[in-house]
C-alpha cells in the first residue's frame, strides 16, 4: 500500500523556499539539543556545533529575501509549506514535553 499523497507545496519564491528549508534545518538541530528530551551530550554537542552554520545560512536567506524586495513574510503561505514539510512534528521537538506523572 502506498502512503497517502502529500498536498502540493504552495507557490513560493526561490528565496521563500530557501528560508523555509534553512528554518527547518535550524529547528531540527534545536530539537536534537533540547535538554528536556532523552539523549546523550555528544549528540547535543554535535548539533550545537552545526547550529552556527545553519543559523548563518538562515540569516543569509532572509537577507537575500529582503534585498530582493520581499520585505513581508506571508504567514499563511509559509505556514502551509511548513505543514507539508512536516514542520509541526519537527518543531514539536523544540518544545518542552508534558510533565511526567511522578
Amino acid at each position: 500500500m502506498l502512503p497517502p499523497e502529500l498536498p502540493p507545496l504552495p507557490a513560493l519564491t526561490r528565496a521563500e523556499a530557501e528560508v523555509i528549508d534553512r528554518y527547518l534545518d535550524v529547528v531540527d538541530l534545536l530539537g536534537r539539543i533540547n535538554p528536556a528530551l532523552d539523549g546523550d551530550t555528544y549528540r547535543g554537542l554535535r548539533a550545537a556545533q552545526a547550529l552556527v552554520g545553519k543559523a548563518v545560512a538562515l540569516r543569509d536567506a532572509l537577507a537575500l529575501m529582503h534585498q530582493r524586495g520581499e520585505t513581508e513574510l506571508h504567514a499563511a503561505t509559509l505556514g502551509r509549506a511548513l505543514r507539508v514539510l512536516d514542520g509541526e512534528r519537527r518543531t514539536a521537538r523544540v518544545a518542552l514535553p508534558p510533565p511526567t506523572g511522578s
